[in-house]
């Protein structure tokens, strides 16, 4: 009820065109190293060594690997900090602090002792994972040389006629409209002509260049997933199963953009300064399936052989926008303006459907003592899609030209003391962008304990992960990147319990 009050305050509109960008789809399509700290301690290498619950997560054959029913709960605390440069000015930096609940499951295993049966085993699991934490702050300050925000309305505006923009209710806009409303009304922008047909725009900033802009996004909410496992082993040599997934995710991004000149003035008002306010919230459900084999070569060597298909997602956006600025004279006369529609749009669901992933995997067991694993993923996120009742053909051409086929390796390994355990892991995940910049190569170290008191498993693992990107403050228009150095610091304790 406090939601729709909130929309029936501000006012509530539906539009069936679309607000999405190529750096929405890659964001639901990436998936951090979450579960269990064992899993996060050997850095997600366990698609050929099963026998832990987030294993299910690369390879559900994982499950039929365990010998007793267990179930299991997962805390992790994440930190993630971001230095960002634009432009040669000083480095500004963010920080983000989280606490989560980062997994919980539990797997029951039913053996079967007749010996004339081959297929010695069924296991089903359920298991819970928050696959991706969005929680983000990103601050982003220094002096443009050329450009100003007002490129990123003339980029919507040219085209549109001023009667649209005039003369139709916000609510009624396109989103092209209601950002070409925003520049209009804001005053960053004038038509050539005062005609309803006028489909030119010029600009009201100052062209002197040196723009002093700041960008500050703050990003809330998380990729969640339950998944649902069954498992089977043919003579403890040979491993199937499948998982069934639900997806859920809820996102939410702030971000303020402000920027001013100290540009000489006219005798006509000039723009000085301008902040412009964006919410989007995305929120949603989809769905994905699995299918995994693991092969006991030997009593030693395994391999892993899994699929992950496309997920389905239905999406839901909520975009609250709003425009304030300052013009100035020579005069020393000064005009504020607001261009705030106190409308949150809400736009028709839509489908973006992930790209699948293949996961080729190898382990060698040394008997009770350890082991050491490899995890090899591949993901092709040019295959990545909106669908919708509308057309998304050009962002889908756009997401094909632009995006790549993503290489990740896992590596992972484990020696055992007794009821000790020592841990530790590495890994790579290349760009999913052509020009390997805009989202750069990931690398990531991690390592962990564990203690065995018996019916009971104490793990504890911390990971670090760092990853570089190049990030425009709009998708169109005033496109000039932000560098960008993202640190993540994450400590997980897990709690198993044999059931």
């Amino acid at each position: 009820m406090k939601k729709i009050f909130f929309l029936l305050l501000t006012g509530l509109t539906v539009s069936v065109s679309h607000s999405q960008d190529i750096s929405d789809a890659v964001r639901f399509s990436q998936d951090n190293i979450t579960g269990t700290a064992r899993f996060r301690a050997m850095s997600g290498a366990f698609g050929a060594v099963g026998g832990d619950m987030s294993a299910l997560s690369v390879n559900p054959a994982g499950s039929a690997i365990f010998n007793n029913n267990q179930a299991g709960l997962t805390l992790s605390n994440q930190s993630i900090a971001n230095k960002s440069r634009y432009f040669n000015d000083p480095q500004t930096q963010d920080k983000d602090n989280s606490f989560l609940l980062n997994q919980a499951g539990a797997i029951f295993v039913f053996n079967d002792r007749n010996p004339n049966n081959n297929w010695n085993k069924i296991a089903i699991g359920v298991a819970y994972e928050n696959t991706n934490n969005f929680n983000n702050n990103t601050f982003s300050a220094g002096w443009n040389p050329t450009n100003s925000i007002d490129k990123y309305f003339l980029e919507y505006a040219n085209g549109i006629p001023l009667g649209n923009i005039t003369k139709i209710d916000y609510r009624d806009m396109f989103y092209e409209e209601q950002q070409a409303y925003f520049g209009y009304y804001g005053k960053i922008i004038l038509p050539v002509n005062p005609s309803d047909a006028n489909t030119s725009y010029i600009t009201n900033v100052p062209n002197q260049g040196n723009y002093y802009q700041e960008n500050n996004v703050y990003e809330r909410g998380y990729n969640s997933k339950v998944g649902f496992n069954i498992a089977t082993s043919y003579k403890d040599r040979l491993y199937l199963g499948a998982n069934l997934n639900v997806h859920v995710t809820d996102y939410r991004r702030t971000s303020q953009f402000y920027e001013s000149n100290r540009n000489p003035l006219t005798a006509t008002e000039t723009i000085s300064n301008a902040t412009f306010n964006n919410e989007l919230y995305t929120y949603g459900n989809g769905f994905s399936f699995q299918l995994g084999a693991i092969a006991k070569v030997t009593n030693s060597l395994r391999l892993g052989l899994a699929y992950e298909s496309n997920t389905w997602y239905e999406l839901y956006d909520e975009v609250t926008q709003s425009l304030y600025s300052t013009t100035e004279t020579n005069a020393n006369q000064a005009f504020d303006y607001s261009a705030n529609p106190n409308v949150i749009t809400v736009y028709e669901p839509y489908t973006l459907q992930t790209p699948g992933k293949f996961t080729f995997s190898g382990a060698y067991v040394f008997g009770k003592s350890g082991l050491i694993s490899i995890d090899y993923s591949i993901k092709d996120y040019s295959n990545a899609k909106y669908k919708s009742t509308d057309k998304f053909g050009g962002i889908n051409s756009e997401m094909s030209q632009q995006l790549t086929n993503n290489g990740e390796l896992r590596v992972g390994a484990e020696y055992k003391i007794k009821q000790l355990s020592l841990r530790g892991g590495y890994r790579f995940e290349g760009s999913p962008y052509k020009d390997g910049k805009t989202v750069g190569d990931l690398t990531s170290f991690s390592g962990g304990l564990g203690y065995d008191f018996g019916g009971t498993k104490v793990d504890l693992a911390y990971s670090y992960l760092e990853r570089k990107s190049s990030q425009g403050f709009f998708p169109v228009g005033l496109t000039d990147p932000a560098r960008i150095n993202s640190v993540l610091n994450n400590v997980s304790l897990t709690l198993l319990f044999e059931l």
